[in-house]
């Protein structure tokens, strides 16, 4: 049977911190809330961004608009604040000559997450980048991977890889393993809690444990 990844993007393949949080301290300080300490922003990497500002102030009837303010500084610059991790790119050519397919599901917004990995040379790895569309109402990483699987059909032995316990329960819902990576902006003691199947330190760690087919 075909050996399938789903892939997350944020904090698994770049490390796209820097950029997201830049744009939200500059979405709370147009918002006039406070700007926490750079280590609680870490938050926002990830998760879907309606769901995390009212985290910080932000009202729930405002939700929508701190995340305008937000994507109206990523699209032409946070997006590029950003970078891959090393080893990320040695390890999906790896991948896709030991025979693996490749695809991204990730809450970033589709259009943003194709630009980025086209930007950095990886698009090409993956069979199909799926994200967020506010339009067709897939928000949150259970609902891209149900979009994903929709578009693929049934995969076979399929694992989603991710950095947070976001992508550990939205592949869960749908009956996919997660094995966990700890160079993201996810607690491992929250990976665990979720269920991760296994934790990778390294991309190079990642690789091993999917030739031993923990999975």
């Amino acid at each position: 049977m075909a050996k399938t990844l789903f892939f997350d993007l944020d904090g698994t393949l770049t490390d796209s911190g820097p950029g997201i949080m830049n744009c939200a301290a500059f979405a709370l300080e147009r918002l006039g809330l406070p700007v926490p300490e750079r280590t609680a922003l870490r938050a926002f990497v990830g998760p879907p961004l309606r769901k995390i500002f009212p985290q910080f102030g932000v009202p729930e009837a405002r939700a929508d608009e701190a995340v305008q303010i937000f994507r109206s500084r990523y699209i032409p610059i946070g997006k590029f604040e950003n970078s891959p991790y090393p080893g990320i790119e040695a390890l999906l050519q790896r991948l896709r000559e030991s025979g693996f397919t490749l695809f991204v599901a990730t809450s970033k917004p589709e259009v943003t997450a194709v630009e980025v990995l086209e930007h950095f040379g990886l698009a090409g790895y993956f069979e199909k980048i799926c994200g967020a569309s506010m339009e067709r109402g897939r928000e949150t990483k259970q609902e891209v991977i149900a979009c994903l699987l929709d578009q693929i059909g049934p995969p076979g032995r399929v694992l989603m890889i991710g950095d947070t316990d976001y992508d550990v329960l939205g592949a869960k819902a749908h009956g996919i393993a997660t094995i966990g990576c700890t160079w993201g902006y996810g607690d491992p003691e929250n990976l665990r809690r979720a269920g991760a199947l296994a934790l990778a330190d390294t991309p190079e760690e990642l690789y091993e444990l999917l030739l031993k087919e923990v999975w």
